[in-house]
Protein backbone atom coordinates (compact mmCIF):
# COMPACT_ATOMS: atom_id res chain seq x y z
CA UNK A 1 0.00 0.00 0.00
CA UNK A 2 1.06 3.57 -0.75
CA UNK A 3 0.66 6.47 1.61
CA UNK A 4 1.17 10.19 0.13
CA UNK A 5 1.57 12.98 2.69
CA UNK A 6 0.90 16.06 1.87
CA UNK A 7 2.64 19.53 3.44
CA UNK A 8 4.84 17.16 6.10
CA UNK A 9 7.52 19.56 7.84
CA UNK A 10 11.40 17.92 9.30
CA UNK A 11 10.26 17.54 12.64
CA UNK A 12 7.42 15.02 10.98
CA UNK A 13 9.82 13.22 9.16
CA UNK A 14 11.30 10.88 12.72
CA UNK A 15 7.84 9.75 13.20
CA UNK A 16 6.79 8.77 9.67
CA UNK A 17 9.66 6.51 9.26
CA UNK A 18 9.39 4.82 12.63
CA UNK A 19 5.85 4.35 11.67
CA UNK A 20 6.95 2.64 8.53
CA UNK A 21 9.43 0.62 10.18
CA UNK A 22 6.85 -0.84 11.97
CA UNK A 23 4.37 -1.65 9.04
CA UNK A 24 6.92 -2.86 6.28
CA UNK A 25 3.29 -3.19 4.36
CA UNK A 26 3.06 0.51 3.58
CA UNK A 27 5.54 2.59 1.24
CA UNK A 28 5.14 6.23 2.54
CA UNK A 29 6.30 8.96 0.45
CA UNK A 30 6.33 12.68 1.41
CA UNK A 31 6.18 16.28 -0.16
CA UNK A 32 5.83 20.02 1.09
CA UNK A 33 3.19 21.23 -0.93
CA UNK A 34 -0.60 21.74 0.34
CA UNK A 35 -3.40 19.69 -1.32
CA UNK A 36 -5.29 21.90 -4.00
CA UNK A 37 -6.47 21.53 -7.49
CA UNK A 38 -2.87 22.09 -8.95
CA UNK A 39 -1.08 19.69 -6.85
CA UNK A 40 -3.89 16.38 -6.42
CA UNK A 41 -2.51 14.85 -9.29
CA UNK A 42 0.38 13.98 -7.27
CA UNK A 43 -1.69 11.57 -5.64
CA UNK A 44 -2.59 9.62 -8.78
CA UNK A 45 -1.00 5.61 -7.60
CA UNK A 46 -1.45 5.85 -4.35
CA UNK A 47 -4.08 4.17 -2.15
CA UNK A 48 -4.11 6.72 0.60
CA UNK A 49 -3.83 10.61 1.37
CA UNK A 50 -2.92 12.70 4.73
CA UNK A 51 -2.79 16.22 4.87
CA UNK A 52 -2.36 18.87 7.10
CA UNK A 53 -2.73 23.22 5.50
CA UNK A 54 -4.13 26.17 6.86
CA UNK A 55 -5.66 26.69 2.91
CA UNK A 56 -8.91 25.20 2.76
CA UNK A 57 -9.97 22.94 -0.23
CA UNK A 58 -13.44 24.23 -1.77
CA UNK A 59 -12.73 22.95 -5.49
CA UNK A 60 -15.14 20.13 -5.93
CA UNK A 61 -11.95 18.74 -8.54
CA UNK A 62 -9.48 17.52 -5.90
CA UNK A 63 -12.09 15.52 -3.72
CA UNK A 64 -13.92 14.44 -7.53
CA UNK A 65 -9.80 13.31 -8.85
CA UNK A 66 -9.09 11.58 -5.69
CA UNK A 67 -12.00 9.49 -6.09
CA UNK A 68 -10.69 8.48 -9.96
CA UNK A 69 -7.86 8.09 -8.36
CA UNK A 70 -9.28 5.56 -6.70
CA UNK A 71 -8.85 7.00 -2.98
CA UNK A 72 -11.59 6.15 -0.25
CA UNK A 73 -10.10 8.85 2.20
CA UNK A 74 -8.77 11.73 3.27
CA UNK A 75 -6.79 12.34 6.41
CA UNK A 76 -5.96 15.18 8.22
CA UNK A 77 -3.04 15.54 11.16
CA UNK A 78 -4.85 18.08 13.09
CA UNK A 79 -8.04 18.51 15.47
CA UNK A 80 -10.05 21.69 12.95
CA UNK A 81 -11.02 19.95 9.63
CA UNK A 82 -13.30 23.47 8.30
CA UNK A 83 -10.80 23.20 5.70
CA UNK A 84 -12.68 20.32 3.94
CA UNK A 85 -15.93 20.51 2.17
CA UNK A 86 -17.26 17.84 3.68
CA UNK A 87 -20.27 17.48 1.15
CA UNK A 88 -18.18 16.87 -1.70
CA UNK A 89 -15.64 14.49 0.41
CA UNK A 90 -19.13 12.39 0.96
CA UNK A 91 -20.69 12.47 -2.23
CA UNK A 92 -16.87 11.50 -3.54
CA UNK A 93 -16.51 8.37 -1.30
CA UNK A 94 -14.13 10.22 1.01
CA UNK A 95 -14.23 9.10 4.43
CA UNK A 96 -12.74 12.66 6.49
CA UNK A 97 -10.65 11.80 9.32
CA UNK A 98 -9.11 14.29 11.91
CA UNK A 99 -7.11 13.94 15.12
CA UNK A 100 -9.47 14.98 17.91
CA UNK A 101 -7.02 14.22 20.93
CA UNK A 102 -3.57 14.54 19.55
CA UNK A 103 -1.66 16.27 22.69
CA UNK A 104 -4.74 18.54 24.86
CA UNK A 105 -2.00 19.19 27.41
CA UNK A 106 -0.09 20.93 24.71
CA UNK A 107 -2.25 23.51 24.05
CA UNK A 108 -2.94 23.39 27.76
CA UNK A 109 0.28 24.69 28.98
CA UNK A 110 0.45 27.15 26.48
CA UNK A 111 -2.62 28.75 27.60
CA UNK A 112 -1.18 28.51 30.86
CA UNK A 113 2.43 30.25 29.85
CA UNK A 114 0.49 33.51 27.73
CA UNK A 115 -1.92 33.78 31.17
CA UNK A 116 1.47 34.05 33.60
CA UNK A 117 2.98 36.13 30.60
CA UNK A 118 0.23 38.69 30.96
CA UNK A 119 -0.47 38.25 34.60
CA UNK A 120 2.61 39.12 35.25
CA UNK A 121 2.65 42.38 32.96
CA UNK A 122 6.28 40.66 31.39
CA UNK A 123 5.46 42.43 27.82
CA UNK A 124 5.08 46.03 29.42
CA UNK A 125 8.32 45.43 31.87
CA UNK A 126 10.12 44.36 28.77
CA UNK A 127 8.81 47.29 26.98
CA UNK A 128 10.06 49.58 29.64
CA UNK A 129 13.75 48.23 29.98
CA UNK A 130 14.63 48.26 26.30
CA UNK A 131 14.50 52.05 27.38
CA UNK A 132 16.04 51.65 30.47
CA UNK A 133 12.66 52.08 32.87
CA UNK A 134 13.02 49.59 35.89
CA UNK A 135 10.52 50.56 37.62
CA UNK A 136 7.78 48.43 39.07
CA UNK A 137 4.61 51.04 38.53
CA UNK A 138 1.69 49.38 37.81
CA UNK A 139 3.19 45.97 37.60
CA UNK A 140 1.42 44.46 40.50
CA UNK A 141 0.41 41.57 40.01
CA UNK A 142 -2.83 38.87 41.01
CA UNK A 143 -1.86 35.40 41.60
CA UNK A 144 -3.77 32.55 39.80
CA UNK A 145 -5.33 31.04 43.12
CA UNK A 146 -7.74 34.26 43.90
CA UNK A 147 -8.77 34.30 39.63
CA UNK A 148 -11.87 32.82 38.05
CA UNK A 149 -10.67 31.00 34.96
CA UNK A 150 -13.68 30.62 32.15
CA UNK A 151 -13.49 28.05 29.45
CA UNK A 152 -15.62 28.27 26.46
CA UNK A 153 -15.92 25.07 24.98
CA UNK A 154 -14.98 22.54 27.41
CA UNK A 155 -13.66 19.03 25.40
CA UNK A 156 -10.26 17.54 25.63
CA UNK A 157 -8.42 20.64 25.16
CA UNK A 158 -10.81 22.89 27.12
CA UNK A 159 -11.10 20.08 30.19
CA UNK A 160 -7.36 19.82 30.25
CA UNK A 161 -6.83 23.53 30.50
CA UNK A 162 -9.60 23.23 33.49
CA UNK A 163 -7.40 20.80 34.97
CA UNK A 164 -3.96 22.61 34.92
CA UNK A 165 -6.25 25.92 36.44
CA UNK A 166 -7.48 24.12 39.23
CA UNK A 167 -4.76 22.28 40.36
CA UNK A 168 -3.06 26.26 40.65
CA UNK A 169 -6.00 26.74 42.76
CA UNK A 170 -8.62 29.03 40.27
CA UNK A 171 -12.20 28.57 40.40
CA UNK A 172 -12.94 26.96 36.89
CA UNK A 173 -16.43 27.97 35.18
CA UNK A 174 -17.11 26.45 32.09
CA UNK A 175 -19.76 27.06 29.04
CA UNK A 176 -20.37 23.77 26.87
CA UNK A 177 -23.69 21.83 25.14
CA UNK A 178 -22.37 18.77 27.13
CA UNK A 179 -21.60 18.53 30.97
CA UNK A 180 -19.18 15.99 31.69
CA UNK A 181 -19.90 14.08 34.61
CA UNK A 182 -15.43 13.64 35.16
CA UNK A 183 -14.89 17.47 35.65
CA UNK A 184 -17.72 17.84 38.14
CA UNK A 185 -15.04 17.58 40.47
CA UNK A 186 -12.98 20.67 38.30
CA UNK A 187 -15.62 23.15 37.05
CA UNK A 188 -18.85 24.63 37.25
CA UNK A 189 -20.85 24.81 34.21
CA UNK A 190 -22.41 28.17 33.28
CA UNK A 191 -23.71 30.04 30.51
CA UNK A 192 -21.81 31.67 28.19
CA UNK A 193 -23.02 35.15 29.50
CA UNK A 194 -21.76 34.42 32.84
CA UNK A 195 -18.35 33.02 31.77
CA UNK A 196 -18.62 36.65 30.12
CA UNK A 197 -19.28 38.64 32.81
CA UNK A 198 -17.68 36.77 35.51
CA UNK A 199 -14.40 35.55 34.73
CA UNK A 200 -11.17 37.25 35.29
CA UNK A 201 -9.31 35.12 32.00
CA UNK A 202 -11.74 33.79 29.50
CA UNK A 203 -10.37 31.67 27.05
CA UNK A 204 -11.50 29.79 24.12
CA UNK A 205 -11.86 26.32 22.83
CA UNK A 206 -14.32 25.76 20.45
CA UNK A 207 -14.35 24.66 16.96
CA UNK A 208 -15.21 26.83 14.04
CA UNK A 209 -18.30 26.65 12.62
CA UNK A 210 -21.38 28.84 11.53
CA UNK A 211 -22.22 29.19 15.12
CA UNK A 212 -18.83 29.97 16.13
CA UNK A 213 -18.29 32.66 13.91
CA UNK A 214 -17.19 35.84 15.54
CA UNK A 215 -18.78 34.79 18.48
CA UNK A 216 -16.37 37.07 20.22
CA UNK A 217 -17.22 40.75 19.21
CA UNK A 218 -17.63 43.82 20.47
CA UNK A 219 -20.85 43.17 22.47
CA UNK A 220 -19.12 40.45 23.92
CA UNK A 221 -16.21 42.47 24.56
CA UNK A 222 -18.29 45.23 26.57
CA UNK A 223 -19.63 42.23 28.76
CA UNK A 224 -16.45 41.41 29.70
CA UNK A 225 -14.87 43.00 33.47
CA UNK A 226 -11.93 45.91 32.71
CA UNK A 227 -9.66 43.76 34.20
CA UNK A 228 -10.24 40.54 32.20
CA UNK A 229 -7.62 38.42 30.32
CA UNK A 230 -9.01 36.91 26.65
CA UNK A 231 -7.02 34.07 25.09
CA UNK A 232 -7.61 32.36 22.03
CA UNK A 233 -6.12 29.31 20.99
CA UNK A 234 -9.19 27.75 18.79
CA UNK A 235 -9.23 29.27 15.51
CA UNK A 236 -9.09 32.42 14.07
CA UNK A 237 -12.68 33.64 12.70
CA UNK A 238 -13.97 32.46 16.00
CA UNK A 239 -12.80 36.02 17.22
CA UNK A 240 -13.89 39.36 15.01
CA UNK A 241 -10.64 40.89 15.02
CA UNK A 242 -11.13 44.59 14.41
CA UNK A 243 -13.21 44.16 18.15
CA UNK A 244 -10.76 42.30 20.09
CA UNK A 245 -8.34 46.01 19.09
CA UNK A 246 -10.88 48.13 19.81
CA UNK A 247 -12.01 46.39 23.31
CA UNK A 248 -7.66 46.53 23.80
CA UNK A 249 -7.54 50.31 22.88
CA UNK A 250 -10.62 51.27 24.78
CA UNK A 251 -9.38 49.22 27.95
CA UNK A 252 -12.55 47.17 27.58
CA UNK A 253 -10.40 44.24 28.78
CA UNK A 254 -7.09 44.34 29.99
CA UNK A 255 -4.79 41.89 27.95
CA UNK A 256 -4.83 39.18 25.13
CA UNK A 257 -2.95 36.63 24.31
CA UNK A 258 -3.70 35.46 20.56
CA UNK A 259 -2.28 31.75 18.94
CA UNK A 260 -4.42 31.92 15.72
CA UNK A 261 -5.93 35.01 14.25
CA UNK A 262 -8.07 35.71 10.98
CA UNK A 263 -6.01 35.81 7.61
CA UNK A 264 -2.95 33.39 9.08
CA UNK A 265 -2.57 30.95 6.42
CA UNK A 266 0.37 33.36 4.12
CA UNK A 267 1.85 34.27 7.67
CA UNK A 268 2.04 31.31 9.78
CA UNK A 269 5.11 29.07 9.45
CA UNK A 270 6.63 31.47 6.76
CA UNK A 271 9.50 33.61 7.04
CA UNK A 272 8.15 37.50 6.71
CA UNK A 273 11.21 39.28 8.12
CA UNK A 274 11.37 42.68 5.91
CA UNK A 275 8.44 41.77 3.86
CA UNK A 276 4.65 43.63 4.66
CA UNK A 277 2.40 41.15 6.92
CA UNK A 278 -0.52 42.80 5.54
CA UNK A 279 -2.66 42.34 8.27
CA UNK A 280 -3.53 46.10 9.65
CA UNK A 281 -5.03 44.11 13.07
CA UNK A 282 -2.45 41.87 13.24
CA UNK A 283 0.54 44.59 13.36
CA UNK A 284 -1.59 46.36 15.82
CA UNK A 285 -1.70 43.41 17.89
CA UNK A 286 1.75 42.51 17.76
CA UNK A 287 2.53 46.27 18.62
CA UNK A 288 0.64 46.46 21.84
CA UNK A 289 2.78 45.60 24.72
CA UNK A 290 -0.02 44.01 26.93
CA UNK A 291 -0.87 41.41 24.03
CA UNK A 292 0.95 38.02 23.44
CA UNK A 293 0.66 36.68 19.59
CA UNK A 294 2.16 33.37 18.79
CA UNK A 295 2.22 31.87 15.54
CA UNK A 296 -0.20 28.95 15.53
CA UNK A 297 2.52 26.78 18.23
CA UNK A 298 -0.21 25.62 20.82
CA UNK A 299 -0.01 22.18 19.29
CA UNK A 300 3.75 21.86 18.91
CA UNK A 301 5.42 19.72 20.82
CA UNK A 302 7.14 16.51 20.64
CA UNK A 303 3.92 14.71 21.97
CA UNK A 304 1.48 15.85 19.85
CA UNK A 305 3.83 16.20 16.67
CA UNK A 306 4.27 12.25 17.49
CA UNK A 307 0.66 11.05 18.20
CA UNK A 308 -0.48 13.37 15.07
CA UNK A 309 1.39 11.02 12.90
CA UNK A 310 1.07 7.81 14.30
CA UNK A 311 -2.72 8.61 14.66
CA UNK A 312 -3.11 9.32 11.60
CA UNK A 313 -1.44 6.97 9.60
CA UNK A 314 -3.38 4.28 11.86
CA UNK A 315 -6.62 5.68 10.54
CA UNK A 316 -5.59 5.02 6.67
CA UNK A 317 -4.76 1.62 7.65
CA UNK A 318 -8.04 0.55 9.45
CA UNK A 319 -9.91 2.50 6.44
CA UNK A 320 -7.51 0.80 3.35
CA UNK A 321 -8.31 -2.62 5.59
CA UNK A 322 -12.08 -1.64 5.02
CA UNK A 323 -12.77 -0.80 8.56
CA UNK A 324 -14.01 2.55 9.79
CA UNK A 325 -11.83 4.78 11.81
CA UNK A 326 -13.57 6.35 15.32
CA UNK A 327 -11.96 9.49 13.76
CA UNK A 328 -14.24 9.90 10.83
CA UNK A 329 -15.90 13.12 10.49
CA UNK A 330 -18.26 12.66 8.01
Amino acid sequence: MKILMYTVRPDEQGPINEWAKQHPDYHIDTNTVPLNADTVDLAKGYDGVVILQHASIPDPIVYQKLREFGIRQLSLRSTGYEIIDLAEATKNGLAVTNVPGYSPRSVSELVLADVMYLLRHLGEVREREQHGDFRWTNTEAKEIHTLTVGIIGAGKIGSAVARIFRALGATVIAADSIHRPDLNDTLTYVDHETVYKTADIVTMHTPLTDETHHMINAKVFKEMKSTAIFINASRGPVVKTEDLVDALDNKEIAAAAIDTFEGETPIVNHDLTGKPIHNDNLEKLLAMPNVNVSPHIGFYTEVAVQNMVEITLNDVETILQGKTSLHQVN
